[in-house]
C-alpha cells in the first residue's frame, strides 16, 4: 500500500510503470485477443518504464537535489555524506527533502536574526562607547585652550580647571580599566581564584566602604531580618566584592533620600544561595529590564550621566556572575524599588 505523502523515488517509478503496463497491455490483448502477448507486453513495459523513469529521477532529478543539499551544507562532502547523496537521499520522498530544506531555511533565518540584532547593538554599543570617551574629552580640552588662552596667570581659575580636567581623565580611566576588565572576563584571560568565605561578612565589609556616600543621602544600609545566619560561599572573594559594590553603590546612588539598601541571602538547596540587593528607589520601567545588563545602556540617559559612572557596572557585574557559571536577574517597578538578585556556590 503505498503512502501518497511519503512515497519514494523507486515506489513511484513502479507505480507509474505499473499504471503505464496494465492499460497498454490490456490494448494488446484486445487487439490481438492472445493472452501471451499481453503478457509478454505487460512485463516489457512494466521493466523498461520501471528502470527509464528511475533512471530519469536519479539522473535529473536527485542530481539537482544533490546539489542543493551540497548548497545547504557548503562544505566539501566526506564519505560519509557521499554514501548519504548515493543511497540514503535517493530513498527519500519528495516531502522529507521539502522538509530539510525548510528547516535548513529556519536556520538560516534565526541566523541573519542574530546577525541584525549583534549589528544593531554593534552600532549602539560603538554609539555609546564615543559619546563616553568624547565627554570627557572635549571637556579636557576646553579647560586645556582656556588656560593656555590666558587663565593660567590666574591661580584661582588654573587650579579649578586643572581639578575638573583631573576629574575628566580619572573617569577616562576608569572607563578604559572597565572595558579591559569585561575583554578580559569575555575571553576567560582573568581567572577566577575561588575560596570559601562567608557572605555576609563581605556585604558588612561593602557597606563600611560606602557608609559615607550612604550617609551623605541618609540611606540605610542593612541585612535583611531573618539573613543574619552565615553562609559559606565558594567563589572569587575579590570579583563578588566588585559585584555587590557596583550593586549597592547603584541602589545608593538611585535610591530614594532618607530610605534604605538591604541585602538578603537564601539558601536554595544545598549547593547554591541567592543573594539580594534591595533598594525603595525610583525603580525601572519594565521595557529596560532585559537591556539593563547591557554595556552603556542607560534608562535615563542625561540622569544616569549626572550621577557619574562608565554605564559598565552592571554588564560587568553580569559578566563576573555569569564566569563563575551562575546567573543575575532584576526586579523593579517605578516608585517602588529595585531588587538585582545572583546565585553562588555554596561551600565546597
Amino acid at each position: 500500500m503505498f503512502n501518497a505523502k511519503n512515497i519514494s523515488p523507486t515506489q513511484l517509478s513502479l507505480l507509474t510503470a505499473f499504471c503505464l503496463a496494465v492499460p497498454i497491455s490490456i490494448a494488446f490483448y484486445i487487439i490481438s485477443f492472445r493472452l501471451s502477448d499481453s503478457i509478454i507486453a505487460l512485463v516489457l513495459i512494466f521493466f523498461t518504464a520501471y528502470f527509464l523513469i528511475k533512471f530519469v529521477f536519479n539522473e535529473f532529478i536527485y542530481r539537482k537535489i544533490k546539489i542543493i543539499y551540497k548548497y545547504i551544507y557548503q562544505t566539501k562532502a566526506s564519505r560519509k555524506e557521499e554514501i548519504f547523496y548515493k543511497y540514503v537521499l535517493p530513498a527519500k520522498s519528495i516531502e522529507e527533502v521539502n522538509e530539510d530544506v525548510e528547516k535548513w531555511a529556519q536556520q538560516q533565518r534565526s541566523v541573519i536574526e542574530d546577525l541584525k540584532n549583534n549589528e544593531t547593538y554593534r552600532r549602539e554599543f560603538l554609539q555609546n562607547l564615543s559619546h563616553e570617551i568624547k565627554t570627557p574629552i572635549f571637556a579636557i580640552q576646553g579647560y586645556i585652550d582656556t588656560l593656555l588662552n590666558g587663565a593660567l596667570e590666574n591661580t584661582d581659575v588654573s587650579k579649578k580647571f586643572l581639578e575638573s580636567a583631573s576629574r575628566n581623565v580619572s573617569r577616562m580611566v576608569h572607563l578604559v580599566s572597565d572595558l579591559d576588565e569585561i575583554t578580559r572576563l569575555e575571553s576567560g584571560e582573568q581567572p577566577l581564584y575561588k575560596e570559601n568565605f562567608i557572605i555576609q561578612d563581605l556585604i558588612r565589609e561593602v557597606y563600611e566602604t560606602l557608609t559615607q556616600k550612604a550617609n551623605e543621602r541618609g540611606i540605610n544600609l542593612n541585612i535583611k531580618k531573618g539573613c543574619e545566619q552565615a553562609v559559606e560561599v565558594f567563589a572569587d572573594k575579590e570579583k563578588i566584592s566588585r559585584v555587590l559594590i557596583n550593586l549597592v553603590d547603584n541602589a545608593i546612588k538611585y535610591g530614594k533620600p532618607n530610605g534604605y539598601v538591604v541585602s538578603g541571602i537564601y539558601k536554595t538547596d544545598d549547593k547554591h544561595a541567592l543573594i539580594e540587593i534591595t533598594d525603595n528607589g525610583t525603580g525601572i520601567n519594565e521595557e529596560h529590564l532585559p537591556r539593563l545588563f547591557e554595556r552603556f545602556y542607560r534608562t535615563d540617559i542625561g540622569r544616569s550621566r549626572n550621577v557619574g559612572g562608565t554605564g559598565l557596572g552592571l554588564a560587568i557585574c553580569k559578566h563576573i556572575i555569569e564566569a563563575h557559571g551562575q546567573n543575575i536577574h532584576v526586579r523593579s517597578k517605578p516608585d517602588v524599588g529595585t531588587t538585582i538578585g545572583f546565585t553562588l556556590n555554596t561551600k565546597k
